[in-house]
């Protein structure tokens, strides 16, 4: 597995130094959180002579910022994925959910509604738009996708669900969708309440008819590890969509726990996914 991860790592940092791909750190001020919020984007190389890229929403985990997906090599994997031609061009955008507090794990943390800290709303509201405003991306269904891992996996699974006019494409990987969550250090209560509340396989279970098939018509990958506490909701969830006869769901099972080398491992099946989906 280490010496699979160092050869990818030696192909990224080679396709790397041929890109002319760059990473902007931005801030917008929300209206709905009262707060400049920060984010990240991956600019393709070749971005300002082309128009109306695909764009990617990449969410992080518990513990996260918007810096976290590019200390897995983000912005190396889509250079070469895209170098190589197995993946389109592409803008990815990696949002902010941190909590406040120690570890990121505080107060407001996650991709929920709470009552004084409405980041759903943010997010569909304010932040796509403000994307859509600020960059060359598409505005079609199929020209977005979600992924993450983890809590970002959750909010992969919460919002393609939630809003699945939006999204073409998700990659939940190793996602909390059901049950009570192991207790972690510095995890406040009203996380862990939004945890149990949102859970999403009675969500799609007890969906209207009409609303399941929205549901079904995005293309859906579920990742997780063997070894990762989060395989048995996960299974769950996709044992649900075969049930239902979801035409476009898979379940990849591979080596790995619930870590950052997963997400590394993982990154360029998830580029290459979505762009299949991009070029429908």
């Amino acid at each position: 597995m280490k010496k699979l991860l160092l050869l990818i790592s030696c192909c990224c940092l080679m396709m790397s130094a041929m890109a002319k791909s760059k990473v902007e750190k931005c801030t917008m001020q929300s209206k709905i959180l009262g707060v400049e919020k920060p984010y990240r984007v991956y600019l393709p190389d070749g971005y300002e002579n082309g128009k109306d890229y695909p764009v990617l929403y990449l969410l992080h985990g518990s513990g996260g910022t918007c810096d976290t997906w590019l200390k897995y090599n983000t912005a190396l994997h889509a250079d070469w994925r895209i170098n190589a031609g197995l993946a389109l061009p592409m803008v990815i955008v990696m949002p902010d959910a941190r909590g406040i507090g120690a570890a990121n794990r505080g107060k407001n943390l996650g991709y929920f509604n709470y009552d004084d800290w409405k980041y759903e709303d943010y997010f569909f509201q304010e932040f796509i738009p403000h994307i859509e405003k600020t960059f060359k991306v598409r505005k079609d269904r199929k020209g977005r996708a979600i992924a993450g891992m983890s809590m970002g996996g959750g909010g992969t699974v919460i919002y393609a669900m939630h809003h699945p006019e939006v999204f073409g494409s998700a990659y939940p990987v190793a996602a909390r969708v059901e049950g009570t969550p192991k207790a972690k250090k510095n995890l406040v209560q009203e996380y862990l309440d939004k945890i149990v509340e949102h859970n999403m396989v009675e969500y799609l279970k007890n969906a209207p008819e009409e609303v399941q098939k929205q549901i079904a018509e995005i293309r859906w990958t579920i990742d997780v590890g063997a070894n990762d506490y989060m395989f048995e909701g996960d299974t769950h969830l996709y044992m649900l969509m075969l049930e239902l006869k979801f035409p476009m769901a898979q379940l990849r099972v591979r080596e790995g726990t619930h870590n950052g080398e997963y997400c590394r491992m993982i990154l360029p099946d998830l580029l290459t996914f979505v762009s299949i989906g991009f070029a429908q």
